[in-house]
This record gives structure tokens, C-alpha cells and sequence, in this order.
């Protein structure tokens, strides 16, 4: 319940300070002008220019990390065990590399462009994903494995009948959070070096004192962020059916 009155209470307190003078207005504008200057950008067209390439951008990043560490995952959590031991520790120091600082080598080695962008969001969301399907794999039943080939299933059929719906859980968390953390990277990696997207609206608008445009950027991409963050969990609730007596909300949204 209070999650749900903490943010209306945040931006009344917002819209009062800002007309009453306590906080000064060309600094923090309304939240009203703001969403008036939001919907001006949407009527325009100029919001769904800049909207449209950060998402395909953040989409693309996220794809490739799914492509990537899904298997990788799968294999370290559930096939091999030297393999596991051997990348583990490698795996867990490269998650902690900051990615603002892999950046820049990444712009050096690719220049300015679309592929740094991606590269850099795909890198981002590689561990999370990787982690939640090894943790998944490790998770699976062995029994049920067992019990599988004994019914003949071959690996294919038990991979997709067994350790995918075993492991589905898990492995949707991890794709959410990674799904979170592309538009985190994104706009930071626009911000850097780009001509168009929300995080290059977002600077733009900073550096031509275009504040209530700022703003509305910045409300753009928490509306975006909360949107795929939404329409992925009922995504995830369609496809992995929750454990017999949890709820939708112990699961977790």
C-alpha cells in the first residue's frame, strides 16, 4: 500500500514547492509543466524519434546478451562441472568491471557509432542473464533428469521438457533485471557519444537550459523503464507457471 501513495505524495510535494516558491521554479519546474512539455514532445513527434532509437538500440544489446548467456549459462550450471570451476572466478571479476569505464576503450576500439552502443549494453546485461540461467540449471532436479532418460527423453526433449521449465524462473529474473540495466547503460552510453536517442535528449536539453525538456526526457525513460519492466513480468507469469502454493505476490513482480 505505501508503495502506491509514496510516489503520488512525491510529486505533489514536487508541484507545491515548485509554485510555492520554496524550491525555485526555473531550476525544478512543475511536475505539471513537465508533463505538459512531455506531451508537446509526444504531439511533435520528436519524443517517439528519440524514443524508438534508444529502444532498438536497448533491444539489440539485450538480444545479444540473451544469445549468449542463456547457453552459457545453461552449460556451467548443468553440464559441466570443471568447466564451472574454471570460469566461475573469471566470470564473477568480469561482472564487477565498471562499464563506464569500458566505455571509452570500447569507443577507442570501435569509434563513434551504433556498435559501441550496443556492445556496451550487451555487456551489461551478459552477467545478469548468465548468472540466472546457471543458477537455474543448478537448481534443476537431477531426479528428474534421471527420470527422463530412463523414459528415453533425449537430451533435446529433456532440455525442453525438464531443465527449461525447471529453470524457467530463474532464468526470467535474470533477463528482467538485465532488461532494466540495458536502459541504465544506454542512456549513460548516449550521453557519451551520440546524435540522437533519450540519453542524447536528455544532455542536450542540460546544455541549452531547456530544463522542463530535460525533464520530460528523464520522465520519458522512467515511463519506458517501468513499461518493459511491466509488460516483461506478465510475460514471465504467462510463460513459467508460479510453484504449487506461492502467490503472485510472494513470487516477486
Amino acid at each position: 500500500m505505501a508503495r502506491h501513495v509514496s510516489i503520488p505524495a512525491f510529486l505533489v510535494l514536487w508541484e507545491t514547492l515548485s509554485r510555492s516558491g520554496a524550491i525555485r521554479a526555473v531550476f525544478f519546474p512543475p511536475f505539471s509543466q513537465v508533463m505538459a512539455t512531455l506531451a508537446e514532445l509526444a504531439v511533435s513527434g520528436e519524443l517517439w524519434g528519440h524514443l524508438s532509437i534508444s529502444l532498438l538500440r536497448a533491444l539489440s544489446g539485450f538480444a545479444l546478451a540473451a544469445l549468449a548467456g542463456l547457453p552459457l549459462g545453461f552449460v556451467l550450471g548443468g553440464h559441466s562441472r570443471s568447466l564451472f570451476e574454471l570460469l566461475d572466478l573469471p566470470m564473477e571479476i568480469l561482472s564487477q568491471l565498471n562499464p563506464f569505464l569500458l566505455f571509452h576503450l570500447v569507443i577507442l576500439v570501435m569509434g563513434i557509432g551504433e556498435a559501441p552502443k550496443i556492445t556496451m549494453v550487451a555487456w551489461t546485461c551478459l552477467w545478469p542473464i548468465a548468472f540466472g540461467a546457471m543458477s537455474g540449471a543448478r537448481g534443476v532436479n537431477p531426479e528428474l533428469v534421471r527420470a527422463g532418460r530412463a523414459f528415453g527423453l533425449s537430451g533435446v526433449s529433456i532440455l525442453s521438457r525438464i531443465r527449461l521449465p525447471a529453470a524457467g524462473r530463474q532464468i526470467f529474473q535474470g533477463l528482467r533485471l538485465a532488461l532494466g540495466q540495458s536502459l541504465f547503460m544506454l542512456v549513460a552510453a548516449e550521453m557519451m557519444g551520440a546524435s540522437r536517442g533519450l540519453g542524447f535528449l536528455v544532455l542536450d536539453s542540460q546544455e541549452t537550459f531547456q530544463l522542463r525538456k530535460m525533464y520530460a526526457a528523464v520522465l520519458a525513460i522512467a515511463f519506458l523503464g517501468l513499461a518493459l519492466d511491466a509488460l516483461f513480468g506478465l510475460l514471465s507469469r504467462l510463460l513459467v507457471p508460479l510453484p504449487p502454493g506461492q502467490s503472485a505476490n510472494t513470487a516477486g513482480d
